[in-house]
């Protein structure tokens, strides 16, 4: 067995499922309060890629200005989310509010006019051309002193800085549902609806905290794969999106342990399909888990079965 290979797979599978897992959270918490798919949401993370690359352009480069690199990718992260955060809460507010209580289709349509909308706003004002995050050495291997793995198992600093992050967002995203007032109240709106709303929670406000939370998260991890590979564009959320939906159905839609499962399954099936076998067969491997998981648990891998009331 080939591990150099195996190693550079396995480190991919979870770089590319890390920024999968968090699109797919949004996903999740989204359809989870109000049983929408948000096709748009892909597209935030499209946002959030551009304004971490907008931040280098207009640095320049750390060492010029004197900035350490750890501030500025603070910086970036931190504007990302909240603009990320920001968009979604203004999507909810003039898209999806109004359709709460109509056919579930209205949303649907009204979710992919959204996506398109802001895939060709992007390329009319940024221009269809990719961008490069190229002002850092963020793929450089990282160099372990006394200790030097064979060239092809080298983990970047890139690498480690999307496992890392996304492990402290995931983590501090299930500390907040679990432990705050507002994370309950998620909780419970998720459950149902009607009966929190008669228990005297705020559900819009759950609504716009669910929507910036999910819409921050994507805009992280659009700063993640600018970093990691280092190439941005105005339709790269499409594809993403489309991955991370996947991933979140795979896991099971609603449930946010799922979503991070999800979203790590398929990073790792595109990977170690893209080494092992050929990058034609990626895509064909990762619907033919879509359909098996459909198949066997309809649900999804932690998705809870829905009950029918009679």
């Amino acid at each position: 067995m080939n591990w150099n290979l195996f190693v550079t797979e396995l480190v991919s599978g979870i770089t590319h499922g890390s920024v999968y897992a968090l699109i797919a959270l949004g996903y999740s918490m989204v359809y989870g309060i109000l049983k929408l798919l948000n096709f748009a949401h892909g597209d935030i993370y499209m946002v959030g890629s551009f304004i971490g690359f907008g931040i280098i352009d207009v640095a320049g480069g750390a060492t010029n200005l004197g900035i350490p690199v750890w501030l500025l990718l603070f910086i970036m992260f931190f504007c990302a989310m909240l603009g990320g955060g920001l968009l979604g809460v203004m999507i909810e507010r003039f898209a999806y509010r109004r359709l709460r209580n109509a056919p579930r289709i209205a949303p649907l349509i009204t979710a992919l006019g959204v996506s398109f909308f802001l895939e060709n706003a992007a390329q009319l004002v940024l221009g269809a051309q990719y961008r490069s995050y190229n002002s850092f050495s963020w793929r450089s291997p990282i160099a372990l002193h006394g200790f030097t793995l064979p060239a092809q198992a080298r983990i970047s600093y890139a690498g480690v800085i999307v496992i890392v992050g996304t492990i402290v967002l995931v983590v501090g995203l299930t500390l907040f549902v679990q432990r705050t007032q507002l994370g309950k109240a998620m909780r419970a709106t998720s459950f149902d609806r009607e009966a929190a709303s008669m228990m005297g929670i705020d559900v819009d406000q759950v609504i716009v905290a669910t929507f910036f939370i999910g819409s921050a998260l994507a805009g992280a991890a659009g700063v993640f794969n600018g970093i990691s590979y280092q190439q941005v564009w105005p339709y790269m959320g499409f594809t993403a999106g489309l991955y991370a939906f996947i991933a979140a159905v795979v896991g099971g839609i609603g449930s946010l342990p799922g979503a991070v499962l999800g979203g790590l399954t398929i990073g790792l099936a595109q990977a170690f399909s893209i080494g092992y076998i050929s990058s034609t067969f990626s895509d064909a491997v990762v619907f033919a888990i879509l359909i098996a998981v459909m198949i066997v648990r309809p649900s999804g891998l932690l998705g809870r079965a829905a009950v029918s009331k009679v």
